[in-house]
């Protein structure tokens, strides 16, 4: 059997993950790596992406015949490698006669070898008598750089670790599209809920953890608060302010007053129509609102597209980056202009018009037009 990973309920109720060996036995120094995230309030699916990275790294030692205290350098560039092949090529079973589409995208062996790197600090620092890391380095400030910090490239003997990852623009809706989903909605509630996505740039984890008190009509402004959420909704980073349009608090109020009622919930996204009625909005009861609402628009989107959308239309209407980064709650500027420092061609172009490098578009297309009407009523030159 194949090594395994194996989700848990804590006992406080929290899920976590685990990884099982061929004998379903659990893999302990993973398990003790994962119990530290949940330890120290990682969310689910961080902790289950760790899970799944790691699965694969002790399968590829369990094949290699390599303990994992033991592992070198070389080992996790051969991990990477191994990464790479067909599920049928990992146990020997195929040979590749071809060269076919790579397994894993760079993004995702990336992802992994970071994962590699944490599973062999937390252990470092824990006192493991471990091979690979080097003792953890302090940055600026005593803060510590990140995994893998050491494999940068600048150093030939890791350059090949990590993977040369194509730059991917986040995918944006356009203003009509926006449109065509908050009029596709039936309920206010919903309405309500991608409105705020478009309007705050707000994860979807922190729409459904909002309560009644978080939305200050007064102010026009939404608060995100991170806490622990009976529909298990997360907000990614820390607690922040974002101002609203008043229509938005229009629709609130309007939301409250027709549909919500009488209800006792301190949530402002509830189930109203479906049991349980009274309790939370649950990740997947969004799901299920999304799949509807792609076939009543006839076009694919997903709520953290709204969030992009936020993003990319306040720096075109040029507010500052740190703005931005306050705003999408961004430990770090850099994130987001990295993130978001797309633009397509016609605001490339008209940025430059407006720094005269480039002629106006409208002027060149005048002087263009009068160029052809002279050629036709004389002839050309």
């Amino acid at each position: 059997m194949p090594w395994s990973v194996q989700r848990v309920t804590l006992q406080n109720g929290d899920e976590s993950w685990t990884v099982l060996d061929a004998a379903y036995d659990v893999v302990e120094p993973v398990d003790r790596f994962l119990a530290h995230l949940g330890a120290v309030d990682r969310s689910p699916g961080t902790i289950r992406s760790y899970a799944f990275d790691l699965r694969d790294f002790f399968t590829f030692l369990e094949q290699s015949r390599v303990r994992w205290q033991e592992v070198q350098l070389e080992e996790v560039g051969r991990f990477a490698n191994w990464l790479q092949l067909t599920p049928g090529e990992r146990t020997g079973q195929i040979r590749r006669l071809m060269h076919p589409t790579e397994q894993c995208s760079a993004g995702t062996i990336n992802r992994k070898l970071s994962a590699v790197g944490s599973f062999y600090q937390f252990h470092h620092l824990h006192g493991t008598d471990v091979r690979f890391l080097p003792p953890g380095r302090r940055g600026r400030g005593g803060s510590w750089k990140p995994m893998l910090a050491h494999l940068h490239r600048s150093n030939r003997q890791t350059a090949s670790l990590r993977r040369r990852n194509p730059a991917r623009l986040p995918r944006t809706l356009s203003p009509g599209q926006v449109a065509a989903v908050l009029d596709a909605c039936d309920h206010l509630r919903d309405r309500l809920l991608f409105a705020l996505l478009a309007g705050t740039g707000m994860r979807i984890g922190e729409v459904l953890g909002l309560r009644h008190e978080d939305i200050d009509s007064a102010q026009c402004i939404v608060r995100v608060r991170s806490r622990r959420n009976a529909n298990k909704a997360r907000a990614k980073t820390g607690d922040r302010d974002v101002p609203v349009q008043p229509g938005l608090v229009r629709l609130f109020a309007d939301y409250l007053f027709e549909e919500y009622g009488a209800l006792d919930c301190d949530y402002v996204f509830v189930n109203l129509w479906s049991p349980p009625v009274g309790r939370p909005m649950t990740y997947q009861a969004v799901l299920d609102l999304v799949t509807r609402l792609r076939g009543r628009v006839g076009f694919h989107f997903t709520p953290h597209q709204f969030r992009h959308t936020y993003a990319t239309d306040l720096l075109r209407r040029k507010v500052p980056s740190e703005v931005v980064q306050n705003l999408l709650g961004h430990s770090s500027v850099a994130t987001t202009i990295d993130t978001y420092s797309h633009l397509d061609i016609r605001h490339v172009r008209a940025a430059l018009a407006s720094a005269g490098w480039l002629p106006d578009r409208q002027e060149a297309d005048g002087h263009a037009n009068g160029r052809n009407n002279k050629e036709m009523t004389n002839g050309p030159a």
